[in-house]
């Protein structure tokens, strides 16, 4: 298979969240390093493994453009290119502070309040990039769907090969996989309220986007370049 490349927000290498987040999850898309788990939260190590795993595939980071592999026509120089001309044209973001959230069944960071300036990011990103996105198989077409689509969100698949873009777009970022024990659920998220608390302190803004790719089906993405908005 192709690989799959993926536009993100992240936290700089040297912040404390990127640290704790590699740390926690038992991937470091930076380095390639896989810290082993620890016992957290009454859980063992390996329970802790196992409800990371899903976000360790991807990495610590705030989706912006979703996965998507280069269309024919197109290679990476290309998308290289363009996302220096794209950061060159839009501003640094302030974020509200992250708090912990549970969405749905897993854990994320999520904003404390609504943020236009990185709604509007993100969407330029999807209409931007878009240019560059081979049609999603019809197995990624039908694993979306399959956690229920609105109306919208089926049309956002159709168009843009993503459910959650536009109105549908919350910018979070991701610490577990599903956790469907509410006890377990909750443990787990004091947890980490407590654990990142003193790391959200320092501001976090997104002063650049960055390009993640995965070089082939199943393994982990790794950052491939970084890109300072400057617009």
């Amino acid at each position: 298979m192709a690989p799959r490349f993926a536009i993100y927000a992240a936290p700089p290498a040297d912040h404390l969240l990127h640290d704790f987040a590699a740390r926690w999850l038992g991937w470091d898309p930076e380095t390639g390093e896989s810290p082993a788990a620890q016992p957290a939260a009454g859980l063992s190590a390996a329970r802790i493994s196992e409800i990371t795993a899903e976000p360790r595939r991807y990495g610590f980071h705030g989706t912006l453009k979703p996965p998507f592999r280069l269309k024919d026509g197109c290679d990476e120089a290309m998308l290289i290119v363009a996302l220096e001309k794209f950061a060159n044209q839009h501003a640094p973001v302030r974020l509200p502070v992250l708090q912990m959230a549970a969405l749905g069944s897993f854990l994320a960071l999520r904003l404390s309040k609504p943020c236009p300036e990185i709604d509007a990011l993100a969407g330029a990103c999807v209409k931007t990039f878009d240019a560059f996105r081979a049609p999603p198989s019809e197995a990624e077409l039908a694993r979306r769907r399959s956690a229920g689509l609105t109306q919208r969100q089926e049309t956002n698949l159709a168009q843009w090969g993503y459910p959650y873009v536009f109105e549908d777009f919350r910018l979070h970022f991701t610490l577990t996989g599903r956790i469907e024990n509410e006890a377990e659920r909750e443990a787990v998220l004091a947890h980490l309220t407590a654990q990142t608390a003193p790391l959200l302190r320092r501001e976090f803004s997104v002063d650049e986007i960055c390009l993640f790719v995965q070089m082939e089906s199943g393994a982990p993405f790794r950052i491939a370049g970084r890109y300072r908005l400057t617009g």
